[in-house]
């Protein structure tokens, strides 16, 4: 009997691009795959999919998100969205077997575990794919155990199973992804790339709203209220999404998290994998070389060619450069965002900031809710530090939108990295040796930014308080950071796992994993 296996990511590019490349990993293994989609993502499907002739697609239609009537619930839209995708996911399988055999399993993303009874319907067994690292998962268990509601200001508290380094402090709840939650997000079809056509045709919107990733009630996706408020050290939700699944994957690999991954292991008690970093085959092939993006990643609208990039990187000295890029949808906010202008110009050392058009606006950016980057009135919603270029001239390049950044983390000249810590990002850094000054922003990125400054110690904060973060505080990090030649070092160090090309025990787990399904379920 064949492997036949179904993979469900979410819907937005970044949770996209490593499933894509899980994807391949499979099909390597002479597995076959069928990649469920919501159609407005089929855009950012590279063309050499089509040569994977053991990998398939199928596609949901996107939905259109109806207007809210008057007097409705927000969630109501929510809802309607989800039982279009729902119904559509459940017609697909249900064809499938009419004419073939059932999928062995359905991988599916954990921020999609409201489809999974889709699945067991048709007692198609189901495995959770976590896109982000094992890390911040096993912080979120580890503090919800703890039970950390009478920590003291000057306490520090071991997490049991795991290191020492990681330890939690009474700054980790205050303001952490346990602190007061943010404001929610605005617009349609909240963090999700934007389809042809603007936000009418948005494919499902995250569950339940912002934040809330529970799996729906026995039957289906509906009837999905709005979630509650985060509770410090509450129950992750993670815990509930896998509570069907028969096995975890995580986009990660042990030279860099087995304490972690062998932690969620033993208090699931089901198999875990670290099968990744999930990045392109070009990644691992140019361990040491300088990785062009335009290669294989199509260039969004950018206010500069890659071309430029290089040149600019190419005049200045080796490790002198510090990279700034937060993610597409977060950042700090509009009234950071000067200080970082003015930190950045106090500085010596040059600099790439990247800011996208939506820079400090609360909630996604605009051309996720319909605005077009380049048409005027969305873009004057960010923040844009006009006249800096003129006052650093040629020490600082700022790059609005889309940015080469594996050119630029592998980039000899590039120096450090100021980063929000989103995984992708961290992970990409740590391949290239680049050490890191973190900011993080929401959610998991904080457990990423402990992951980097305490267990691998290849970075610094930007501050002792993130929730006030000043001028002087980005300075003196910044400083920190590019003087310190040992910091360095131990970023070349870590990066020396991924010399010789995708992790050697990534590529075991993913055999494990492969031999787990054929005796489990075959």
């Amino acid at each position: 009997m064949s492997v036949d296996i179904w993979v469900v990511p979410f819907v937005g590019q970044g949770h996209l691009l490593p499933t894509i490349e899980l994807c391949k990993h499979l099909v390597a293994r002479n597995v076959e795959v069928t990649l469920v989609i919501s159609s407005h993502l089929s855009s950012y499907l590279p063309s050499s999919l089509h040569h994977y002739s053991l990998l398939h697609v199928e596609q949901v239609p996107a939905a259109s998100m109806p207007p809210a009537e008057p007097g409705s619930h927000p969630f109501e839209s929510i809802h309607k969205i989800h039982d279009y995708y729902y119904q559509h996911l459940q017609n697909l399988l249900s064809t499938r077997l009419e004419n073939s055999a059932r999928p062995v399993v359905a991988i599916i993303d954990v921020m999609m575990s409201w489809t999974v009874g889709a699945f067991t319907s048709f007692r198609v067994p189901t495995v959770a794919f976590f896109t982000s690292g094992a890390c911040s998962a096993a912080l979120e268990y580890a503090i919800w155990k703890a039970q950390p509601e009478d920590l003291k200001p000057d306490e520090i508290r071991l997490l049991p199973g795991l290191p020492e380094e990681m330890a939690l402090t009474l700054s980790d709840l205050q303001e952490g992804p346990h602190g007061p939650p943010p404001p929610p997000p605005t617009g349609a079809g909240f963090s999700f790339p934007p389809p042809p056509g603007g936000p009418a045709h948005m494919g499902p919107p995250p569950p339940g709203g912002p934040g809330h990733r529970g799996p729906p009630p026995s039957g289906g996706p509906g009837n999905m209220g709005p979630p509650p408020p985060p509770v410090p050290g509450g129950k992750p939700p993670w815990v509930e999404e896998v509570r069907e699944a028969i096995a975890l994957l995580f986009n990660t690999c042990r030279d860099l998290e087995a304490p972690f991954i062998d932690y969620v292991a033993n208090k699931i008690g089901k198999p875990v994998w670290g099968i990744g970093p999930l990045l392109p085959e070009q990644y691992w092939k140019s361990a040491g070389s300088i990785l062009h993006d335009r290669e294989f990643r199509t260039n969004r609208r950018s206010s500069i060619t890659e071309d430029e990039v290089i040149q600019w990187l190419d005049s200045k000295p080796r490790g002198s450069v510090l990279y700034v890029s937060f993610g597409t949808e977060v950042g700090p906010t509009m009234e950071e965002y000067p200080r970082l202008a003015e930190a950045l110009e106090s500085s010596d050392h040059p600099f790439i900031w990247v800011l996208q058009p939506g820079a400090g606006r609360m909630g996604p950016p605009p051309e996720m809710v319909g605005g077009k980057p380049g048409s005027g009135e969305p873009e004057s919603e960010g923040y844009f530090p006009h006249g800096l270029d003129t006052r650093v001239g040629q020490r600082g390049m700022i790059i609005r939108g889309w940015a080469p950044q594996l050119l630029i983390l592998s980039h000899p000249s590039t120096g450090g990295f100021l980063s929000h810590c989103g995984w992708n990002s961290t992970v990409e850094a740590l391949g290239r040796g680049v050490p890191f000054l973190v900011w993080p922003i929401r959610g998991d990125q904080y457990h990423d930014a402990k992951l980097v400054v305490q267990h691998l110690k290849v970075g610094y904060k930007v501050c002792d308080n993130l929730a006030e973060v000043k001028k002087e505080d980005v300075v003196k990090g910044i400083e920190r950071l590019m003087g310190d030649k040992e910091m360095k070092r131990r970023a070349e160090t870590v990066s020396e796992k991924f010399q010789h090309g995708f992790p050697t025990t990534s590529q075991a787990a993913l055999d494990a994993f492969k031999e787990y399904i054929n005796q489990k379920l075959l």
